[in-house]
This record gives structure tokens, C-alpha cells and sequence, in this order.
């Protein structure tokens, strides 16, 4: 089953990789919808994985939620850029709350989050290369920057108290989330060239890292389950005397 979940992961990484592609020559809704899809898709072929293993889904299921608020927020953003702003952002309350499922939530997490955060609003209210065209719009991203910074936070947390596997996934994925971000304000507000390529580069590898480590976590939950049901060595020892 493990390999077997491995290899349709792979497979699916190399449709996203092949669609982000796609997206970036063509650039059709219908093809970024097909992409935002695909990191959806390994998210549920994982939690599949983590129910089959019979690991605690509360991790599994709000991270899948996330996984389909940003896919909702992708699509939407070509729409209605507010919107998808907002759907993007609850995606990342889903994040935070998937990444407290990991790690007890406590205030050590906002103070990295707002590390993150002070510099990133000094940006965007400060540096003269962005235009959003009025008030509503600044807030907007000021608003959306501090929701993503305290979930990229609460990834460096987690890692920062506990060096696993899973936790240095998630944090990638969670950073690299950021920077596509970063690279999506200064292209839609900055018109910077070749920023809306690197933002594509990021964002969808970054989402499939997040889907991704709902297996890991699955995975990890199953090798504590079977050293749990392991008899020790002096319990062998005493039966066989």
C-alpha cells in the first residue's frame, strides 16, 4: 500500500509539474483550475492513506481543507482578486489549525508569526513600487500578509520544537507558499517582470508539499503503531524461558 501511494504521489507531482507549466505558456483559467485540482487530489489520495493506517485524521482532514480553500482561492483570484484573497486566507487558518494539531498551539508561535509579519507590512505600506490603486486594497494585503505570516510562524514553531521529517516538509511547503505570494503582490501591484513566473515556479510545488505531508504524517503514525505492538526483547526472553 505505501509504495503503491508513493508512486501515485510521484505520478501526480509530475502532472502538477506538468500543468504549472501548461499554465505558465498558456495561461488559461481552465488549466490553473486543472493544476489547483491535481494538489487537492494528492491531498485526498494521502488521507486515504492516513484512514487505511489508521492515523488520527484531525491533522489529515483540516490540512485537506486547506488544500481546497486554496484551490477555490486560485481560481477565484482570476475573478474577483478580493475574493480569492479571502478564500486564500481561510485556507490558512485551516493551515495554522492543521499545524497546532502537530504541535499544542502556544504564544511562541504568534511572536515568530509577527517576525514574519512586521517586515512584510513595512513593504507593502512603505515601498514606493506598489500601486493598489486605494485604501481597501492595501488593507487587504496587510490583512492577508498577517494570516499567512502566523501560519508560516507556526510551521517554523513546530520545527523549532520538533526537527521531524514532517515539520521540515511542512515548513518548505509553508515558505515557499509566502514567497509565491510575495511574488504575486509584486506582480499584480508592482508589474515587475518575470515575478508572476517565479510566483507559478513556487506556488504549486509548495501546495504539493502541504498534500504530501499528510502521507508522512500517516506514514510516521504507522511505524509508531507497529513499534508499539512489538513485544520487547526482556518480554520475549521471558516467555521463551
Amino acid at each position: 500500500m505505501k509504495k503503491i501511494v508513493l508512486l501515485s504521489n510521484l505520478v501526480l507531482l509530475l502532472a502538477l509539474v506538468a500543468l504549472d507549466i501548461a499554465y505558465i505558456v498558456e495561461g488559461t483559467l481552465l488549466l490553473k483550475s486543472f493544476a489547483s485540482a491535481m494538489f487537492v487530489l494528492v491531498g485526498a489520495v494521502n488521507l486515504a492513506y492516513a484512514i487505511k493506517t489508521k492515523a488520527k485524521l484531525q491533522f489529515p482532514i483540516l490540512m485537506l481543507v486547506g488544500l481546497v480553500f486554496a484551490m477555490l482561492g486560485d481560481i477565484i483570484l482570476n475573478i474577483h482578486f478580493i475574493a480569492g484573497a479571502v478564500l486564500f486566507a481561510v485556507g490558512h487558518v485551516f493551515f495554522f489549525v492543521s499545524y497546532s494539531m502537530l504541535e499544542k498551539f502556544n504564544y511562541k508561535d504568534l511572536i515568530w508569526g509577527l517576525v514574519i509579519f512586521i517586515p512584510s507590512m513595512l513593504l507593502i505600506v512603505l515601498a514606493p513600487i506598489f500601486d493598489f490603486g486605494g485604501a481597501l486594497m492595501e488593507v487587504v494585503a496587510v490583512l492577508y500578509a498577517l494570516i499567512i505570516s502566523l501560519m508560516v510562524g507556526k510551521a517554523l514553531s513546530n520545527l523549532i520544537k520538533n526537527r521531524s521529517l514532517l515539520n521540515i516538509i511542512i515548513l518548505i511547503g509553508s515558505v515557499m507558499f509566502f514567497l509565491s505570494d510575495l511574488m504575486l503582490l509584486l506582480n499584480v501591484f508592482a508589474s515587475l517582470p518575470v515575478v508572476g513566473i517565479i510566483c507559478l515556479a513556487l506556488y504549486y510545488p509548495a501546495e504539493f508539499l502541504l498534500g504530501f505531508s499528510i502521507f508522512t504524517f500517516a506514514n510516521k503514525n504507522q511505524a509508531v503503531d507497529t513499534n508499539k505492538n512489538k513485544p520487547d526483547e526482556a518480554n520475549k526472553n521471558m516467555l521463551t524461558e
